[in-house]
Formats: structure tokens, sequence, C-alpha cells
């Protein structure tokens, strides 16, 4: 199930005039604001206008991380600086490495290999430095779990310093210094830096607290990771991206940029305004892709070469890496979408835990949250090989995957994350009971149903270029501050036209005397389920489109469903029905909905044979239907009966009519017994 319930934001409308007042923010913005929570004055003048990054000293041993380093470069020693393969720890090594051979120090980098060696620290690449003379490591986006590591280079005359942003463990490593804003004993008043982040209050505090300048210096190198990590674009990440994005577009301008980005930026098509949207969607995966495929020092020299044509080749080779990722991801995910739909216990389970023989392991995040979006649900995605496998887990609102994975650490070998992302570490032979008490786990509490926030209802008379001056107020968009949804409510669909090849569709909408054409991507007319004169509702983001010297509003659709449909009806049946098809306990109300009848199936076949089969969400043939929307999981009960009697046919999506008529007595499916009892 991959409906989403619809949440349209409170606000007060008074406590938003006031805010606009009071702050002299424009009235569409201040509206905005209120509705994602921020009531207060200060709150909101923090948000829009503060510039004042903290003091790096209030992060924890930042004073012994400084005095060690400096005594490196001073004596000569040999620095490495020990990063990670993601986006967020190549941008904080070559952050790093900069500084510090701008500083003369000796020094180095180590990425481990994603495939061959695994996130962070390991006996194994310590002994590889200690046999380069390395005897200061400095880390970045990682090192706060590695006890072992950290105690094995001190034994064999390694110090440490490290620097990281992930959650501290029960233990803190035995390193000279750990510098981690997540600490217990940490005073600082912001603590949610990406790697890239803490990296850079390392390198302010070298500077003897020189913000700015290190910013001017590296605030594209702090943005890209600080994106790339999906952290909260609140609090001092607002004032770092909002001033990098600044450093980007002039220094890309003037040709200033770091010839790899600059690289990156052309070779995506991105040659006009970069935004965090140009950063998140264009940079970002292309520098990922560089760790997922092969060997992220690739990543780190783009970043670092002072060479047009070393960073063209680069960039080329890293954009090839992405394709091939996208590829890999493809054909990974089909896979898993046909392993679950094979397994009715999987597919409708609480969690989806699904597993194969060597995937990628550089791609299972990304499968994971293509997973999680179709189906609804937390979907953990599983790679085997030999006795160990390895996967990577996504969720929804509501569900704490690193919780879960906790209440089943007894079978785990290891885990690690957060809410809404983990990873884990299990013995091949352990993944069905694996399975088996993470969703023991998710039976405890109520089932999480996913969420499409709308920060606003919008009248379509309203949309005009003057709103978007009043959206952009926002920016930078990212985590915890998206790019606002709006949503067209009651909204007459009166055309559908076919655009991109037939690719894409754009749709005519009419509300009163209002007309607007709206754009859906990736949607082709055959997926389209709606019909000429269906009232919907539409979720939209708007955009700029410019064109011959015209600007105008771009309106395009994220989501769209029909009006009369009730969200919550129709997410409480699909969960009734899962867990009708789990055999788990009904409530009586559950049972109520879910009750089918001979006439019942009747009429939901013959609507499906008058329509040559049935290629849409069970909810819409439920409204085709005439019935309520608490009838969404008996009409798929329906269609499950007709499929084990042969009489229907589903294959990927759609409910087809065998060629050669089939009939079989309802009483003579298992479903439609216990159904209807």
């Amino acid at each position: 199930m991959n409906r989403k319930k619809w949440v349209v934001s409170d606000c007060d409308k008074d406590v938003a005039a006031s805010l606009a007042e009071n702050c002299g923010v424009d009235p569409f913005a201040a509206y905005l604001l209120c509705s994602r929570g921020m009531t207060d004055d200060f709150e909101v003048e923090s948000f829009l206008y503060d510039t004042d990054l903290s003091d790096p000293y209030t992060l924890p041993d930042m004073e012994k991380a400084v005095e060690r380093i400096n005594k490196a470069i001073e004596d000569g020693e040999k620095i490495t600086v020990f990063g990670d393969y993601d986006a967020d720890g190549v941008t904080s090594t070559a952050l790093l490495y900069s500084y510090l051979c701008s500083r003369g120090a000796n020094v180095d980098y180590y990425i481990p290999d994603r495939e061959g060696e695994g996130y962070g620290m390991s006996v194994e690449a310590v002994d590889v430095l200690k046999s380069r003379a390395t005897s200061l490591i400095i880390t970045v986006d990682n090192g706060i779990s590695a006890i072992e590591e950290i105690k094995h280079a001190k034994e064999i005359g390694i110090d440490v310093v490290v620097t990281d942003h992930h959650r501290v463990g029960d233990e803190l490593p035995d390193a000279v210094a750990v510098v981690d804003p997540h600490r217990e004993d940490s005073f600082c008043e912001f603590s949610d830096w990406a790697g890239v982040g803490v990296a850079f209050k390392l390198v302010c505090a070298l500077e003897n607290g020189e913000d700015y300048d290190v910013l001017e210096k590296y605030g594209d190198l702090v943005t890209v990771g600080t994106i790339a990590d999906i952290v909260s674009l609140k609090g001092e990440n607002r004032i770092i991206v909002r001033s990098g994005i600044a450093i980007i577009n002039a220094s890309f301008q003037d040709g200033t940029l770091r010839k790899g980005l600059a690289s990156l930026f052309e070779i995506s098509g991105n040659n006009g305004v970069i935004d965090s949207a140009s950063v998140a969607y264009r940079i970002a995966p292309r520098i990922n892709a560089a760790g997922r495929m092969g060997s992220a020092e690739r990543a780190v020299k783009l970043l670092l070469t002072d060479s047009p044509q070393e960073a063209k080749e680069l960039s080329e080779e890293i954009s090839q890496a992405n394709a091939q990722r996208q590829v890999t991801e493809t054909e990974i995910s089909e896979a898993a979408i046909e392993f679950i739909e094979s397994r009715p216990d999987i597919k409708y389970s609480r969690v989806i835990v699904v597993e194969g023989e060597d995937w990628h392991q550089g791609v299972i995040g990304i499968v994971a949250s293509r997973l999680t979006e179709r189906y609804g649900k937390p979907c953990i995605v599983i790679s085997k090989n030999g006795d160990i496998a390895k996967g990577s887990g996504r969720s929804i609102e509501g569900f704490c995957l690193y919780d879960a994975l906790a209440y089943c650490s007894d079978i785990l070998v290891q885990y690690g994350g957060h809410v809404l992302a983990a990873g884990l570490t299990v013995e091949s032979n352990k993944i069905d009971l694996f399975r088996e008490k993470i969703n023991e786990f998710a039976l405890k509490g109520d089932a999480a149903v996913p969420v499409l926030n709308i920060d606003c209802k919008i009248n379509p008379v309203s949309i005009n270029t003057d709103l978007l001056n009043s959206i952009n107020i926002l920016e930078p968009f990212g985590a915890e501050n998206p790019q606002p949804l709006f949503g067209l409510y009651n909204m007459e669909l009166t055309g559908i036209q076919p655009v991109g090849a037939g690719k894409h569709l754009r749709l005519n909408l009419r509300r009163k005397n209002t007309s607007i054409a709206v754009i859906m991507f990736s949607v082709t007319q055959e997926e389209f389920p709606y019909t000429l004169g269906d009232i919907v509702d539409v979720a939209v983001k708007l955009g700029v489109n410019e064109y011959q010297g015209k600007t105008q509003v771009s309106i395009q659709a994220k989501a769209i469903k029909l009006s009369k449909i009730n969200d919550t009806e129709v997410c409480e049946s699909m969960r009734a029905y899962e867990d009708f098809c789990l055999n788990a306990p009904l409530s009586t109300e559950s049972k109520e909905s879910l009750f089918v009848d001979r006439d019942f199936c009747g009429n939901v076949y013959r609507f499906v044979k008058s329509n040559n089969g049935w290629n849409y969400a069970t909810e819409i043939l439920c409204y085709r239907l005439g019935l309520p929307s608490q009838k969404t999981g008996a009409c798929q009960i329906a269609l499950d009966v007709f499929c084990e009697l042969g009489i229907l046919i589903y294959n990927e999506g759609k409910y087809i009519i065998p060629k050669e008529s089939v009939k079989s007595a309802l009483e003579n499916s298992e479903i439609f017994k216990r159904a209807a009892e």
C-alpha cells in the first residue's frame, strides 16, 4: 500500500498576521512559517535573519583537538585524515585535507572501500597507516563507534582525534580528543551538523574562531556535504547553507568556483542559478556514486584538483558511475519487488524485509527508500554474501527504525542509525528470525501510516509570481524545511494531455472561473486513473518557468486523489486488509469493513469485466463502484478471491481477464470463506 494520508498543517491566521507585522515579514511567508510551527517572533527572526555562528570551542574536546593537531603540524608529523565514502565524508575529507595543506602540514587522506572494508575504521586500515608512518589520525564523519580500532591505534603508537556527528554509544573511544556534539557532556546549543559541519567547526577553531573567513574559503564544500547528508536545514546549518549557496553562485559565475564542482554542475546541465535543490539532485548523487560504484577517492581528487582537464575527466567518470548506479538500483529494485509480490506474508507485514544474493551494497539503501515509498511502510533490504549479510533500512514517520533494530539486537551482529534510516549486519541463516522479530516489535504498537504534509490549501486564483517571491524567503530548502507543498482542493479535471513523448502529463484543472495547467512528471496516460469531469485534490509545488524572457509560475503535481475519498478510512481499511492477510486479530469495526458476500463480489467482478480489467488503485475501484471508502479493503479481498479462483489474473499491478473464461464457485475460495464468516 502506497496511499498517504493528506494532512494540512494548522495555522492561526491572527498569529501569522502578528508575525508578519512584528518581524517585517511578507504575510504569506509568515503564514507558511506559522504553519510549520514557528509562532514566536524570536524564533521567526532567528530563522530568517540569524548570521551568527556558534563558538567552535563549545564542542567537547575541541581545545584538546586543536592543541594536538597544531603540535603535529609544527613537528612535521605525518597526519592522515580518515574519511568516509559518502558525499558527507568526501567533502569533510577534502575540506580538512585542503586546510591542513594550506598550513604546510605533512598530510594525506584515507577513504575505506565500501565493498572491501565497509564503513569506518578497521584494525587493518590502522595497520596500513602505521606502515605509512602516520602518527596522528583525524577522523571525519566517523570514529565515534571505533572503540577497538582506536584502542589498537593507541597500542601501536598512533594518536587519534575523532570528529563525528553520529550518536554516541555506551562508551567513548579512548582518543586524544572526541569532538562530537552528541556527547552527553556537550553544551552546544546547536548539535545537528553533518560530519562536514563538525570538520568545519574544527577548522574554525584551528583558525582562532575566524568563522566567516573559513566559510568564505570552504563554504562550497560545507554546503554540499550538509545538503547531501539530509541533516536539518535549521539553525546553524541554515546559516551555513544560505551563505554557501551565495558563495557557489558568485564563484560559479565569475569562474572562481573550485574546478571539480564547476565541472559537475556543467556536466549535470546546471548552468543557471544554483539552489539547494541543484545540489541535492545534481551534485550529491554523483559524489555519492563514486563511493557506491567504486572508489570514493575519485570524488576527493575531483574536489581537490586545480586542473580543468582533470576535473572534466573525473566528473565524466563519476557521472558514468552514477548512471551505472541507476541501472544497478533499478535491477535490484525490480528483483526485490518481484520477491515481495510473490510472498504475501512479507508484502503485508508491518515491516518489509527482503533479501537477495550479492546485491550491491552501495545501492541497497536507495532501494530501501524506493520500496518504502512504494509500499508505504518501513523496508529493510539485505544483501547476503556467504554466512554474513548486510542490510540497509528506511522508515516512515511514526516508526523508529533504530528502536526496532535495538529490539532485535540479540540476533544481530551489529546495527546503527537513526529514526528513519539504519543499517545492520546479521548472519544469513538468521534473516527469517530477524524478519519475524522486527515484525513482533512492530505489532506491539499501532501501524504507522505514511503522511503527505500539506503546508496550506491554496486558491488557484492566487497563484502568481508574487507568491513565488514570498515562498523564496524560506530558502534554502531541505530537511525540516522542505519546499512548500500546497493543496488545490475540489478541482475539476478538464484536460489530460501527454507531453514529453508521452512520459509525462499536462493536466488542465478548473475551479469556478479559474483554470490552471499542472505538469505531472513520470506518469503516462495509461497509468493515469482519472477521467475528465472528476473532482480531484492535487498537491503541488510551485516554481519558476522562464520562457522567451517571460517569467511564469510552473505548477508541478506531486500527488492527486479524488476529492470525495476519505483518506483516513482508506488507510484504516487497507491496514485491516493486511492484518486479515496475515491472520492477525481484527477489531469488530475491521471485520465489518472487510465483510464480503456473493452480491458484493459479483458487483466487483462485473465492473472489472466491463472495464476489460483493472489497472489502478483499489480505492478508486471502490469509489467507481459507489461504495464508501471504508470498503476499500473489502474490494481488495474480492479481487484476491477472483485471482485465487483463476477468474482474474494479477500481473505487475494489473488485473487481467483471462482469454479463456474460467468458472468456479466462490465457495471454492479459502479467502472468500474467511472473509464471509
